[in-house]
């Protein structure tokens, strides 16, 4: 949502935004860019007035992933956009072909050279279309979407990402004045506008932040209420708690789900994919779930095979989990202890907390700049639900 604030040529403001690296990072990347950012607390004001650069520093775009998607932004606002290959979590091969691939398709000429991507609007304006993505790419609906909202015509998107996320994205950008439909289905339509307008737009709670700290429930035991998220947008993960042995309470129009476990966990068979199947980034933490269940539990990884690397610190900690061509079984009921671990990533950095939660004895977890990256304060949280954590340190959101 923030990368959208580039299409509008003036203020947009955001509120419930948490205080996470990510959140840091991309506005680093929009004020270099010229737009001036002011957050206080979980509302943040963005005033793209003033934006006239379109070549993203390297340094920005080196520290997330999805920085990717201000290229659509800036071509479709100035015309032309560059910027460097997107760095992020190590977890696996995430080529940005796609990205590139919807670019082409609305009219821009794409050159990439020594690892720089130069792109710029061929004819003058970007021009709608049909486009077909091969895979329900997340990012590449993403860029697509902003790509196509101040485009020419009409633009149809197939096989588009259905994530509730995705979703939110095209309700932000209809309240600043976009025209888009098929929210929810795999068929996005984008009828292109002249321009937006000035807007403020609550954000929902993250899905996988909720997910994560359901999962922690079940891990340890215990009554929990989480808030703050629609209990739909997690139905298969909550449906995966409870054949482990958990009582969840539903209730969609209150936007949250209550927990209760009071059993150790039984073994699960997952397999990722995307929405609505088990999502990728909650797999991490339901292995270290799984990890103290009862019996053998597989998980199948489609997405990104990078995610198994979490179970080397699993194993540290005791867990036995063998993995193998994209598969992990984990024999559980086996007691894990307390160690000193590193976080590998943004989720496997998430499971490791988890994992101690049930471990005998101190974990250390270092590394933890990558679960500041998408959680505002996980100790805190955990916490919270009656977990002795703590920060050795300053806990740093930038």
């Amino acid at each position: 949502m923030m990368a959208a604030a580039l299409l509008h040529e003036g203020i947009t403001v955001l509120t419930n935004v948490p205080v996470i690296r990510d959140v840091a990072c991309m506005k680093d990347i929009l004020e270099a860019l010229g737009c001036r950012c002011c957050q206080k607390g979980d509302c943040l004001m963005i005033d793209a007035r003033f934006l006239k650069l379109s070549r993203v520093p390297r340094e920005h775009m080196t520290a997330m992933r999805s920085s990717i998607i201000v290229l659509g932004a800036l071509i479709g606002r100035l015309g032309e956009g560059s910027c460097c290959h997107p760095g992020g979590c190590l977890i696996g091969e995430r080529p940005i072909d796609l990205h590139l691939s919807v670019l082409k398709s609305l009219g821009v000429s794409v050159k990439e050279e020594e690892g720089w991507i130069e792109a710029e609007c061929s004819a003058g304006k970007l021009l709608g279309t049909e486009i077909t993505l091969p895979y329900p790419s997340v990012g590449a609906t993403e860029q697509a979407i902003l790509a196509a909202v101040l485009a020419q015509e009409v633009t149809v998107i197939h096989h588009a990402a259905m994530e509730p996320e995705i979703s939110q994205l095209c309700g932000f950008l209809n309240n600043m004045g976009a025209v888009i439909c098929g929210m929810g289905t795999d068929h996005l339509m984008v009828q292109g506008v002249k321009s937006l307008h000035d807007s403020s737009f609550r954000i929902e709670g993250d899905r996988i932040v909720a997910g994560t700290y359901g999962a922690a429930v079940a891990a340890a035991g215990g009554h929990v209420a989480i808030k703050g998220i629609k209990p739909s947008w997690l139905e298969l993960p909550l449906r995966m708690l409870e054949r482990a042995g958990a009582q969840i309470r539903r209730e969609e129009a209150l936007g949250r789900f209550d927990i209760r476990m009071e059993r150790r966990p039984w073994a699960l068979t997952l397999k990722t994919g995307p929405y609505p199947a088990f999502p990728t980034d909650l797999q991490s933490p339901f292995m270290a779930l799984l990890a103290g269940a009862e019996g053998e539990s597989r998980i199948e990884e489609t997405v990104f095979e990078g995610r198994f690397a979490t179970a080397a610190g699993l194993k540290a900690m005791g867990a036995k989990i063998h993995c193998r061509q994209g598969t992990a079984v984990i024999t559980g009921r086996t007691p894990l202890k307390g160690t000193q671990v590193e976080a590998a990533d943004l989720r496997g950095g998430a499971a490791l907390a988890l994992a101690a939660l049930a471990a005998e004895g101190e974990t250390l977890i270092s590394g933890c700049h990558h679960i500041c990256r998408g959680y505002e304060d996980i100790a805190r949280d955990l916490k919270a639900l009656g977990a002795p954590a703590f920060w050795l340190g300053q806990h740093e959101t930038r």
